[in-house]
């Protein structure tokens, strides 16, 4: 994929770029670039794909949970990249933002198809996510990236939950969840060849905490 790149453009005009990629995040006006996948499934009794209304209050449940973790991801990514000491690492994370995006976008429009709405505390996660991002980057290029490393790991351990627990006939969010674990694995990979470093366990762990927190609270909130 050829990924559009930001670097060449004034101090003036990245800022309105990633502010503009802020604000889309946070209301949910995140632009689109792959398909959403498995678009060829119908929810329908026909198909057996109709969920009960349990069934899909719980998905979307956890969709908005996968919602906020790609509004987090967003600022991640933002943060990091300006702190990164160099253009091609720069870009790098650019890359992964913008698959990023993505996911995020897929995540409402299937919330809109639940019948449902991304959580009313995007502004806090995103700002708190920025932040992390930030101390992140001003620790290292090294550090940054094995911070990007952990997140990514310990979001495919979530969505390997989410796959477990969405229910079997939900084929369309399960088919989002694969595909964004899927992406998220690669860009795992991505930061330690770029020369991550391994998170010291007592980082791993208040990062868990932390997860289980925003969690808990985006699944109803």
């Amino acid at each position: 994929m050829t990924t559009p790149s930001n670097l060449n453009h004034s101090p003036v005009d990245q800022f309105i770029i990633e502010f503009d990629r802020a604000l889309r995040s946070i209301v949910g006006a995140t632009p689109m670039r792959r398909p959403v996948p498995a678009t060829e499934i119908n929810d329908s009794p026909e198909l057996g794909t109709k969920l009960t209304q349990e069934e899909e209050a719980h998905a979307a449940g956890l969709m908005r949970v996968n919602h906020v973790g790609e509004v987090c991801a967003q600022a991640l990514y933002q943060s990091q990249k300006l702190h990164a000491k160099s253009d091609a690492l720069k870009q790098k994370l650019e890359q992964a933002a913008i698959e990023e995006e993505d996911h995020l976008a897929w995540c409402e429009r299937r919330l809109e198809e639940l019948n449902s709405r991304p959580s009313l505390l995007n502004p806090v996660w995103y700002a708190g996510s920025f932040v992390l991002g930030s101390l992140a980057g001003l620790a290292g290029d090294k550090i940054s990236l094995g911070f990007v490393a952990e997140t990514e790991k310990q979001v495919e351990h979530h969505l390997d939950g989410h796959l477990k627990e969405l229910p079997e006939n939900d084929h369309r969010s399960r088919a989002i969840v694969a595909q964004m674990r899927a992406d998220e694995i690669e860009h795992g990979k991505m930061a330690m060849t770029e020369g991550g470093v391994e998170l010291p366990s007592v980082v791993q762990k208040a990062m868990k905490t932390m997860a289980k927190v925003m969690t808990s609270t985006a699944y109803r909130l």
